[in-house]
């Protein structure tokens, strides 16, 4: 039978449990995959901490790559031996998974399952925040908070190909050095540093058209004070915690500010959409304007050794599970 880590209640890392499931067949408009490398993300954390609400018991995570091995009646998108990728519902810390075909798209045989299962959920991120959220333009000066993190790296180096300026920001020194290596030009140790006098500084007072926050509490409110007038602000995670309720007022003070809080899934609810979005991203991998650096490889079994490293800040860059 094959292998899946299950949550059976929320808790801490040690409560994702590998066991032995039932292979199911897929139904109509499935397919059945096996698969070869699994996407690590800190929302899987969410999830595990009841964070974000799901009933119980279920598998974790939602990016992984693979190869399909059996069709459900209807299904005519993919074909079986057919190279995937996706960033999807729960369920992937598995060996095997039925999913619905339309979440998935085809992975080119120049990109490892490995890259494929680092990049999804995080490289599609990318592409909204950078591409449909706020579209980045040549000149743009923009900040990536968490600018060595999974999503961070791929921004930096996405917006510094679209011709930004980018300025990051990052714990520690080791993670600054990582960040301008990913295109960020300047990068601000949070941590010890008022970082919106040094945005302030940095732009000679010019300020941020956008601000890319997947940090949450710790950065917010000061994260405004980085935007020049009619300004984005982008939530799109809460690594420090979530960012409460706040005055709206404070938009108007500030600038006449945008803020906005989007997901992914919204964006690939549409399956054109979630096509459209694919390619770009697998162009600018292929083309090596965004490079997708897996710095960490743990066994499947070995899931909350994983988690416990990401909520600990110990990562850079992508993560994975090999089943």
């Amino acid at each position: 039978m094959p292998k899946a880590i299950r949550i059976h209640q929320i808790g801490g890392p040690e409560v994702l449990v590998l066991e032995d499931l039932p292979r199911v067949d897929p139904g109509p408009g499935q397919v059945l995959i096996k698969q070869h490398a699994i996407g690590l993300n800190f929302v899987d954390t969410y999830y595990r901490s009841g964070h974000y609400p799901t009933e119980l018991p279920f598998v974790p995570g939602g990016e992984a790559a693979g190869e399909v091995i059996a069709l459900g009646k209807g299904a005519k998108l993919f074909k079986e031996g057919d190279r995937i990728a996706y960033a999807g519902p729960l369920g992937a810390y598995a060996e095997e998974r039925v999913i619905d075909e339309r979440a998935l798209v085809k992975l080119p045989k120049h990109i490892s399952f490995e890259t494929g299962a680092a990049m999804m959920l995080k490289g599609l991120t990318a592409q909204y925040l950078l591409r449909r959220t706020y579209k980045v333009r040549e000149g743009d000066t923009i900040l990536v908070h968490a600018a060595a993190g999974g999503v961070g790296s791929i921004l930096c180096q996405w917006a510094k190909w679209l011709g930004a300026h980018v300025i990051g920001t990052a714990g520690t020194e080791e993670k600054a050095k990582l960040a301008k290596r990913n295109g960020a030009k300047h990068v601000i140790l949070y941590g010890s540093e008022d970082f919106p006098a040094r945005v302030r500084q940095i732009t000679k007072g010019e300020l941020c058209a956008v601000v890319y926050d997947g940090v949450g509490k710790a950065t917010f409110p000061a994260s405004l004070d980085c935007l020049r007038p009619f300004g984005m602000f982008v939530s799109f995670g809460s690594a420090s915690g979530p960012i409460e309720a706040f005055d709206l007022g404070l938009l108007s003070r500030k600038g006449s500010l945008y803020a906005t809080r989007p997901t992914l899934f919204t964006h690939t609810a549409d399956r054109k959409t979630l096509e459209a979005m694919a390619r770009e991203l697998m162009h600018v991998v292929s083309k090596g304007h965004v490079k997708i650096p897996v710095h960490a490889t743990y066994p499947l079994e070995k899931a909350a050794d994983a988690q416990r490293a990401l909520e600990a800040r110990q990562t850079t860059g992508a993560t994975i599970l090999i089943p």
